[in-house]
């Protein structure tokens, strides 16, 4: 079953145990992915968007959400904190199970490599590469430096 259709199966189930949180948190999700394939039409696009965008849409929601929460906490709003952490949680139902730090570093190993990449100025393509395997799975800012390390270890930065 594709993302989309989850999130309408849980955005319906919510109206039914009248969910008033978790419903604002899915029609904001479902807002989100409209805008997106309405932008997609816009360039020409027929199809709409796939599974890997919507997982992008989520990622870009998750972290916009941690950065909210950090700026609650630090303003002393813990009530907007924690409104912001519950929407966190309704929006990670759909993402996929994030690799853990050693899992990422394996992967960006693989993913070195299978592109076969040797230096510094190969490091898009493994980013690329990375983006198109891991998706809604890693942290790509986290990844970026460690592909950077591996990169640079072959003596070539």
């Amino acid at each position: 079953m594709d993302t989309r259709t989850r999130v309408n199966q849980a955005l319906k189930q919510a109206m039914k145990d009248k969910a008033a949180q978790r419903l604002c948190t899915l029609r904001l999700i479902n807002a989100a992915i409209k805008d997106r394939e309405i932008a997609a039409r816009a360039d020409g696009e027929e199809t709409g968007i796939g599974d890997e965008e919507i997982l992008a849409i989520l990622g870009k929601m998750t972290k916009q959400r941690k950065e909210s929460a950090r700026a609650y906490e630090e303003g002393g709003r813990l009530d907007l904190a924690e409104r912001e952490l519950g929407e966190i949680a309704v929006i990670e139902e759909f993402l996929p199970q994030q690799l853990s730090d050693e899992e990422a570093a394996e992967a960006v190993k693989a993913v070195v490599a299978e592109t076969g990449a040797e230096s510094i100025r190969d490091m898009g393509k493994v980013m690329a590469a990375l983006k198109a395997k891991y998706t809604g799975q890693m942290d790509f800012g986290k990844a970026g430096p460690m592909v950077k390390d591996q990169l640079c270890s072959k003596g070539d930065c």
